[in-house]
């Protein structure tokens, strides 16, 4: 859909064109960008992937179980195997999968056993974010693909091991920001480097929604049904407490990265990719406050990042991004509840998460727009794609990186209340010891989940 305003020095016909050039310039937009050696990596998957992909899902709830309807009703893929730590959502997940004509799927509680297995060629990781790099690291390990949900990372250390353990096992590794296998969202990113707003030169993304509290509570008991030790994995061992499980330990710094690595992490990831920009950021400022909610959640709930990128990023020249968030927001940003926006020297796009795009020139003209919503089935396909190499993964370790460590630093700052500086050679903060000790975390002292080199 376009407004009534046509795009500057561009017929009906030649933008429209532009808009829908998703099917061969935009996908090469999306499968190029930030896709470097691990495109190399992949070489020689023809020939190891079957006919129809055996998958299994570790992780049933939430996203997880999103994940298992959505695989469960493909035809190019067999979901054969369900994990989790908690047996009934692993029940309530194998009977979707029966229910919905496609047999009995293996029923796992040790995701040691679904990495085991011959049967399965490649795992969706939907577990806390504390165990996604580490599930994906045992899952490379084992000579599975991986499609981890996002962010990729707990944290940064984990994220350089895992970008090194994706170039070596020649495996795919998909994230799970769906946003870069839309065609809506690919077809505006190639109208930014076509120069429709001229030189993009800042970025900004943002989290705007009304989030509940999460309430207090007191240590107590896990129920019966789950494996708690199991839960907790890699982490250092804490108390169980109603409100840190399903679900809410999002908020908590052991488990989760705060709603800037919840939803927020999708529409930074848009920004980064509009920017044009390959490599973490030079200095990140980040403000960050409990400014509203009165509970035991950890993280902001309001929340203001600035990064800057120097000219040695991969666009040529300076740029900066931005990341507003207010949790307990009851109206829409620019229109939006979540979104990106991409400020030019000739105009501006402003790009919802779930909406769309437009376009405008000088003095706030309407150029053009285009509405739809990135769709997760889009993404597994690109994924099943990638992993026969039909495609290059839309969202590659390279990609994911960059959004989580975005995320990452931002709350490192928000946490330390000041400025830094990265030394992306060095891999630590500048000048700063207790920053560069947060871009690690403290781990079980027994558990087989912690990373090896990391523990």
């Amino acid at each position: 859909m376009r407004g009534e305003s046509e795009p500057s020095g561009i017929d009906r016909r030649q933008a429209t064109k532009n808009l829908v050039m998703h099917g061969v310039a935009a996908r090469a937009l999306v499968t190029s960008t930030l896709v470097t050696a691990s495109s190399v990596a992949r070489s020689g998957l023809a020939e190891d992937a079957p006919a129809k992909l055996r998958v299994a899902v570790i992780g049933t709830g939430g996203m997880g179980g999103g994940h298992v309807r959505m695989l469960a009703a493909r035809t190019d893929c067999d979901l054969v195997a369900v994990c989790d730590v908690d047996r009934l959502r692993l029940e309530k997940a194998a009977q979707s999968v029966t229910e919905a004509g496609r047999g009995v799927p293996e029923t796992f509680s040790d995701m040691r056993d679904c990495f085991r297995s011959p049967n399965i060629d490649a795992v969706f990781i939907a577990t806390p974010d504390h165990w996604h790099a580490p599930a994906a690291l045992l899952a490379l390990e084992a000579g599975k693909h991986v499609y981890v949900e996002k962010p990729c990372c707990h944290n940064l250390r984990e994220g350089w091991l895992l970008e090194e353990a994706v170039r070596k096992s020649g495996k795919v590794l998909q994230v799970g920001t769906q946003s870069r296998s839309s065609p809506v969202v690919a077809a505006g990113i190639a109208r930014l480097r076509q120069g429709a707003i001229g030189q993009v030169l800042v970025a900004k993304a943002w989290n705007s929604q009304r989030r509940g509290s999460i309430g207090k509570e007191s240590p107590g008991d896990p129920p019966a049904e789950l494996d708690y030790p199991n839960w907790l994995g890699p982490a250092r061992p804490v108390p169980y407490r109603r409100n840190l499980l399903h679900g809410v330990w999002r908020w908590w710094y052991d488990f989760g990265c705060g709603d800037i690595g919840n939803d927020g992490v999708h529409d930074v990831d848009v920004a980064l990719w509009g920017l044009g920009v390959d490599r973490l950021p030079d200095w990140v400022g980040c403000y960050g406050a409990k400014d509203f909610f009165d509970d035991d959640q950890q993280f902001p709930d309001t929340q203001y990042a600035v990064c800057e990128f120097g000219s040695e990023n991969g666009a040529g020249r300076p740029r900066q991004l931005i990341f507003e968030q207010r949790i307990w927001s009851p109206y829409l940003q620019e229109g939006y509840e979540n979104g990106a926006a991409f400020y030019g020297t000739e105009g501006m796009m402003l790009m919802g998460h779930n909406v769309g795009w437009k376009l405008y020139g000088p003095r706030n003209e309407l150029k053009e727009e285009l509405t739809g919503r990135p769709e997760v089935a889009d993404h597994h396909g690109n994924f099943f794609r990638a992993i026969d190499r039909r495609e290059a993964a839309s969202a590659p370790i390279d990609a994911g990186l960059l959004s989580a460590g975005v995320v990452h630093l931002a709350n490192i700052s928000a946490r330390l209340k000041r400025g830094m500086a990265l030394d992306r050679t060095a891999r630590k903060i500048m000048g700063d010891d207790e920053a560069t000790r947060l871009l690690g975390r403290d781990y079980s002292d027994t558990h087989w989940g912690v990373p090896k080199g990391l523990s």
